[in-house]
């Protein structure tokens, strides 16, 4: 693909220069044509042409790992935005030793991710999968399903998102906590937060245990064996955050051997998930294509998010989402 350079104004221009990675030519967004800045529109293949002399870059194709690649190009960038809630694809130890600022696309997909556990939530405890394979079998069995007023969920990752699960599972009558880097008492969404490293000595109190936390050295692997043996027979495990975060392996040893009641995944260790993954067909899984905060409308309103925080950085005034490099996630958003 030939850097799209067609927004660009020829000759002795001013105008500071973005560059946009998209994921193929045709995936662009729309609506930034009334920002005072020169777009460089490209794909992975002519990322290095495009960010020499940039001064932003815009990752809308947000799981590319292809500005490490060509880091000793980006001299002059100043500010990377990603077009995701997590940072995990994008940072690397010259990126985080560097002046370069990041910001990430948190608050976009909160409500929508929430919809999707609450949803989640909602057919595994109406026994969904049994109700489609009887429709398809054209056959009426008459069943009892739970409730979900008292149940009991733990949310893993007390971020922006999490909260949005805690708030929206709260409304309808459920109990939860929240596991979070450090415990504590009286969180105005949660109630007690436990420490995410005791997460084996928590689960058992939960029926359903969501993932939602950034994938850092600290929760990848987070839930292993351990944890899904501490877990009730009957309980749920749904994870909208990062495949890494659960061992695959354990996990579908916990599955065939019944030890826990099911799991929803919408992310996965290798996105997308190859079509003889075991995971697949294991038993009382639900698997969808990361896509838990995909709603109708949502790139548009990160074209808009984008926008503001153009209009702010042209301003010379503070960038909002900003990423702490370090920590892989907002400072008190995402913990």
């Amino acid at each position: 693909m030939q850097i799209d350079t067609s927004s660009q104004v020829r000759g002795d221009s001013a105008r500071p220069v973005v560059a946009v990675l998209c994921k193929q030519p045709a995936d662009r967004p729309s609506g930034l044509d009334g920002l005072d800045v020169d777009f460089r529109y490209c794909t992975a293949e002519d990322l290095a042409s495009a960010v020499r002399g940039a001064r932003a870059l815009l990752l809308w194709d947000f799981f590319s790992t292809a500005v490490r690649d060509v880091w000793s190009e980006a001299t002059g960038l100043e500010w990377i935005h990603v077009t995701a809630a997590g940072v995990d694809t994008l940072l690397f130890d010259e990126l985080r030793d560097s002046d370069v600022v990041v910001t990430n696309a948190r608050g976009v997909f909160d409500r929508p991710i929430a919809e999707y556990v609450l949803g989640a939530v909602l057919a595994h405890a109406k026994d969904g999968r049994t109700s489609f394979a009887l429709q398809r079998e054209h056959r009426w069995q008459h069943r009892e399903t739970r409730a979900i007023a008292g149940a009991r969920a733990l949310v893993v990752g007390t971020g922006s998102i999490g909260r949005e699960i805690a708030r929206l599972l709260r409304v309808v009558g459920m109990q939860v906590r929240g596991a979070g880097r450090v415990a504590r008492a009286d969180d105005p969404d949660f109630g007690d937060v436990v420490a995410s490293a005791d997460l084996a000595d928590e689960v058992g109190w939960c029926d359903h245990l969501v993932l939602a936390a950034p994938l850092t050295n600290s929760t990848r692997g987070l839930v292993d064996a351990s944890v899904l043996s501490a877990m009730k027979p009957d309980a749920h495990l749904v994870n909208i955050g990062r495949g890494p975060l659960v061992d695959e392996s354990a996990l579908l040893a916990a599955l065939r051997d019944n030890r826990i009641g099911g799991a929803t995944l919408d992310v996965f260790d290798t996105e997308p998930l190859p079509p003889d993954h075991p995971l697949w067909d294991a038993p009382n899984v639900t698997i969808t294509a990361h896509m838990a905060g995909d709603v109708v409308g949502w790139r548009e309103t990160l074209t808009e998010q984008f926008a503001d925080n153009a209009r702010r950085w042209l301003a010379g005034e503070p960038l909002v989402n900003v990423v702490d490099k370090e920590l892989g996630y907002i400072p008190g958003a995402s913990r």
